[in-house]
């Protein structure tokens, strides 16, 4: 993985909209079945809309019913980290951007196989590189 990115509170105002601004590093979560890639079934690379860092490729991403984009499998194990997260009353584990620190949304162990694990990802996060 390419070297960790830090930019001021600014910097992200700058390059990001409002609302990635807020999902990304705010910690924030976009409302079920609204965004970009929830229902997307195009082929590519989704990376981190900060930094452009791969994160989850089209053929790991699956339907979960639960209206953001869903994958049972990161890129890479070191592109993506993952932190207890305890805030609104719940125990639950934080996916974050192993380059940027974005937020990017949470995972669940009850994901398809063979990882069993379901990346619950909000779309803001994202950015599709799309393969021909």
């Amino acid at each position: 993985m390419k070297d960790k990115i830090r930019k001021t509170d600014e910097e992200w105002r700058q390059q990001l909209t409002p609302e990635q601004y807020h999902v990304c590093r705010q910690k924030g979560t976009e409302r079920a079945f609204t965004g970009a890639y929830c229902d997307s079934k195009e082929k590519g690379v989704y990376q981190c809309v900060c930094c452009g860092n791969e994160l989850f490729d089209s053929e790991t991403k699956f339907d979960s019913g639960t209206g953001w984009p869903s994958f049972w499998d990161p890129v890479a194990e070191e592109n993506v980290r993952a932190e207890e997260d305890h805030s609104l009353f719940m125990r639950r584990t934080e996916v974050m951007c192993g380059r940027c620190d974005a937020h990017l949304g949470h995972v669940f162990d009850d994901g398809p196989a063979p990882t069993n694990l379901r990346y619950c990802i909000n779309s803001a996060s994202l950015k599709l590189a799309k393969k021909a």
